[in-house]
């Protein structure tokens, strides 16, 4: 699962980046408030650790603009300020969890295990798009209603590209989330993956679902042929 670090103290974010990379969680870590809202909106987390005093923009912006964009991953505050007014504000705002610094690194992490499962817990199992239907919990997919046989690998990525229909998803993302690698231009990994699984969703049906958006990346959607 992927965590979003938000903290600009940087003994504090490689502190929180490593523990948290070793528990077996992706992190990315950014130290800017700008930086991290763009972070938060343009990448694909499971939740994001969010510190209230940034430079560039505050943790209280951040957590209203992902909000507002309808990105409802859980987000965990963290703070110097041990007051009720605070902690209320950062709820009532949309926060899911609230830890006062200093704080125990085994804390934490019971709070960022619990907030994930809750998570998981609220996501849906079920995904479709026109005649394509993805079932999570039971590993399958079809279309038209007939099986199509997928790979690990091609599962995981129609699972990436159906949780977020209409949205162009960069190589870069896709590569770090299907294949948890950093993208290499040089590689057609991803290309060759993308093919493969068009061939089975795309190739026998209509309409076309999976489209190469050039210079960008893929994109799921519906489109009028």
């Amino acid at each position: 699962m992927r965590i979003l670090i938000v903290e600009d103290e940087a003994k504090t974010g490689g502190y929180l980046q490593q523990g948290l990379s070793e528990a077996g969680f992706i992190v990315d870590l950014v130290q800017d408030g700008l930086d991290g809202l763009h972070a938060a909106l343009e990448g694909c987390y499971d939740l994001v650790i969010l510190d209230v005093m940034l430079p560039g923009m505050d943790g209280w912006q951040i957590l209203q603009r992902m909000r507002a964009a309808q990105h409802s991953e859980p987000v965990l505050f963290l703070t110097a300020k041990d007051s009720l007014e605070d902690r209320v504000r950062g709820l009532d705002q949309g926060a899911d969890d609230y830890l006062i610094k200093p704080f125990a690194f085994a804390e934490l992490l019971a709070r960022v295990k619990t907030l994930l499962r809750r998570s998981k817990q609220l996501q849906p199992d079920n995904y479709s798009i026109a005649d394509l239907t993805l079932d999570v919990s039971k590993r399958y997919a079809m279309r038209s209603g007939k099986r199509i046989h997928l790979t690990n690998k091609e599962f995981a990525l129609l699972e990436i590209l159906i949780r977020r229909p209409g949205e162009v998803l960069p190589r870069s993302l896709i590569a770090s989330l299907a294949w948890d690698m950093n993208f290499d231009s040089d590689t057609n990994v991803i290309d060759v993956a993308v093919r493969r699984l068009r061939s089975k969703v795309d190739d026998d049906f209509s309409p076309k679902l999976i489209h190469t958006i050039r210079g960008m990346g893929y994109v799921l959607e519906i489109r009028e042929e």
